[in-house]
């Protein structure tokens, strides 16, 4: 099988063999390039597909990476540039492991607030308000745009469609239009902040654009939220929901995590702005932070129990006392271990997989196509519409690893364009594909296509906005 497998490998790298000295050849006419392609292409179907193959979206494109390396490797190896290969592959997983690292950090604080039932708090106060199903549908949207940007699009999508499900009860009308909402409030929100979606969180990571200048994009997404909103909001009745009393009791510390968040956030900007350190590293930082108040938390819980046991004891609630009994100690890492860890290591596949494809000369080819024989905007838009295909994840890191020759403009405007092009279908974002299945069946693939035009409509208006509010930085 060994044999075989080497066999194999010298058959497909045979055109190597022609390079010139001192000249990288150009892969993407060999075969080890059309089938390195080939691999992508399959692993991305299976990402596309994942609710129909029922397989997590890491899998495939895990797959695909080891093998196009190992092509790549060997190909490189037999030309006699595997010292290229060698850099090459650590360049691209020194970029994964500040990505992944950054937003490990900021999962295990989302973690944290949830398990401090702060979003519980905000749900149980929207359902319990009585609102209609039209307040409702503005209310849960609005909190889309504005949270995401500090927790990030795919927290902030469900945290929303869980109140509207809670709210809704069977009515699958109002579920899909008020979901379709949501993601497009939650993807417009998360494109002017570096926190919002991992697009931005590349470009802000790469020192393309600073901090501060993401804000230049608040009013290109918000049209691009309001104007499909505007619209669908005349298809949701005022109609009354039945309310829904809940309680719930903020654990001990939550408020503060809050604090911790964005001290966080600030400390990792600092590092940026003033030490021009990967953010990474003031997000690790902030990660003691949590630690340090998860100790905390441990080291005064007897305390505090014996202090709300007396209180409870004294009033004879009988309820308090249960929920006393129940209380598990904060552990921080318990937290790590509830990140989203389907998400990174997607994240990985994708990084590696256009890494190899970028050494092949395919980018290369791509970025000469697209950012030289068409002009900046043009490819730019067009990326974002591909985003809503292919997710924008693997759009942006082709983009950063072209690195075309670009105006600060254009820079902003293909972070606008991928950020909110993937609301244009339901599987092109990680808070559309995360909420078809949290809402199953009542928010589907065809449910969202039925409103595209309306949400291209905002698509389009908003980058028009982009070009008359910002003229400056073209």
């Amino acid at each position: 099988m060994l044999r075989w497998c080497c066999l194999c490998l010298i058959f497909f790298s045979w055109p190597s063999l022609a390079a010139a000295d001192g000249v990288l050849p150009d892969f993407t006419q060999t075969n080890t390039g059309y089938l390195c392609l080939f691999l992508f292409i399959t692993a991305y179907i299976f990402v596309m597909g994942e609710e129909y193959f029922d397989m997590r979206k890491s899998k495939p494109v895990l797959l695909a990476a080891g093998l196009i390396w190992l092509l790549v490797g060997a190909l490189y190896a037999n030309a006699g540039y595997s010292d290229i290969a060698q850099d090459a592959i650590r360049h691209n997983l020194l970029e994964y492991a500040e990505l992944m690292l950054f937003l490990l950090v900021a999962m295990t604080y989302i973690n944290a607030m949830e398990e401090r039932r702060l979003f519980d708090l905000l749900r149980a106060w929207l359902v319990s308000r009585g609102f209609n199903l039209r307040s409702l549908f503005w209310i849960t949207g609005i909190l889309s745009f504005v949270i995401s940007p500090i927790a990030d699009n795919l927290t902030t999508a469900l945290l929303m469609c869980t109140v509207v499900l809670k709210v809704a009860g069977d009515d699958t009308r109002f579920i899909n239009l008020a979901c379709i909402n949501i993601v497009v409030a939650a993807n417009a929100g998360g494109a002017f902040s570096p926190f919002g979606d991992i697009t931005t969180l590349m470009v802000w990571q790469a020192g393309i654009v600073h901090f501060q200048e993401f804000f230049a994009l608040i009013i290109p997404a918000l049209a691009n939220y309001l104007i499909p909103a505007l619209v669908m909001s005349y298809f949701v009745p005022k109609k009354q929901p039945k309310a829904v009393d809940e309680f719930i009791e903020l654990k001990r510390g939550g408020r503060r995590i809050v604090v911790l968040f964005l001290l966080t956030i600030a400390t990792a900007v600092g590092f940026h702005a003033w030490l021009h350190f990967p953010p990474v590293i003031g997000m690790m930082m902030g990660l003691a932070y949590l630690q340090l108040f998860g100790y905390f938390l441990r080291f005064t819980l007897p305390r505090s129990l014996a202090k709300k046991r007396a209180i409870a004891e004294a009033n004879h609630d009988d309820a308090a006392l249960r929920r006393l009994g129940n209380v598990v100690p904060f552990d921080v890492f318990s937290r790590v271990s509830r990140a989203e860890w389907d998400t990174l290591l997607f994240f990985y596949g994708v990084v590696m997989s256009v890494g190899g494809l970028s050494l092949l000369g395919y980018l290369s080819a791509a970025s000469d196509l697209m950012y030289h024989q068409w002009n900046a905007s043009a490819a730019n838009i067009s990326m974002g519409i591909l985003s809503a295909i292919v997710d924008n994840i693997p759009v942006m890191f082709a983009v950063l690893t072209m690195n075309p020759e670009m105006s600060h403009g254009q820079w902003l405007l293909i972070t606008l364009t991928a950020g909110v092009g993937g609301s244009l279908l339901s599987i092109g974002s990680a808070a559309g594909v995360a909420l078809m299945g949290h809402a199953r069946g009542q928010y589907t693939f065809f449910g969202h296509l039925r409103w595209t035009p309306v949400i291209a409509l905002g698509y389009a208006v908003s980058i028009w906005l982009h070009f008359w509010v910002n003229p400056h930085l073209f």
